[in-house]
């Protein structure tokens, strides 16, 4: 009897703003170990996304501490900081530098890299830069969210591409958002439950989304 081969080693890249962390992320990134076989995933505050050059981010180091907290209690979360010092003026970080970066070190092994991004940002996938490129350079598992019907992106190579390069997870529709977080700490409500606890205590402490 021959012996089982070996199972592929899997990565996943986890990014976003991460404004704060919360629950769901945390839930989506699970279920993506279980049913993707995952080793690690690596958890990629964004620095200065152009989708949210206009928007209002916590600082990064903030940013960057809640997740190291929220990705203590699991061996295979791991806070990266591939996106540090690109917040403030300067140049944009783009995804696809990112997924490079990361192909290059895992040149060489058989290594299986993915990124994990939710159904209604990439639904609009042909926006992102060099987006072809992007799906040839990595596999995404694309989460459901809540009130999102996944159609792929458009018709056409993009879309023959897309198809063959995700993998939609349906095993989680968490309604949590860091937007309902923010406004919830805003107006002085619980977060609790929202957010791993230590997150809690830290946003507590540091008196972050008060104003």
């Amino acid at each position: 009897m021959n012996p089982p081969a070996p199972r592929t080693p899997g990565i996943a890249l986890f990014g976003g703003a991460f404004n704060p962390i919360h629950s769901g992320h945390l839930a989506v990134a699970r279920a993506a170990c279980r049913h993707f076989r995952l080793d690690r995933v690596y958890f990629i505050p964004a620095g200065r996304p152009p989708h949210k050059a206009s928007a209002k981010l916590t600082a990064f180091e903030h940013r960057y501490a809640m997740v190291a907290l929220a990705c203590a209690g699991d061996r295979r979360f791991i806070p990266s900081l591939v996106e540090a010092g690109t917040s403030g003026k300067g140049r944009f970080f783009y995804t696809i530098d990112t997924v490079q970066r990361f192909r290059r070190e895992l040149e060489g092994t058989a290594t299986r890299l993915y990124f994990i991004a939710g159904a209604d940002a990439f639904l609009h996938i042909e926006t992102w830069k060099e987006y072809r490129r992007l799906l040839r350079s990595c596999e995404f598992i694309v989460a459901h969210r809540p009130g999102f019907r996944l159609k792929g992106p458009a018709a056409g190579e993009a879309g023959a591409l897309a198809k063959n390069q995700a993998h939609l997870l349906r095993a989680v529709s968490s309604k949590v958002s860091s937007t309902q977080i923010r406004h919830r700490q805003e107006q002085g409500r619980s977060i609790r439950g929202l957010v791993p606890a230590p997150v809690e205590e830290y946003i507590e402490k540091q008196a972050l989304y008060c104003e």
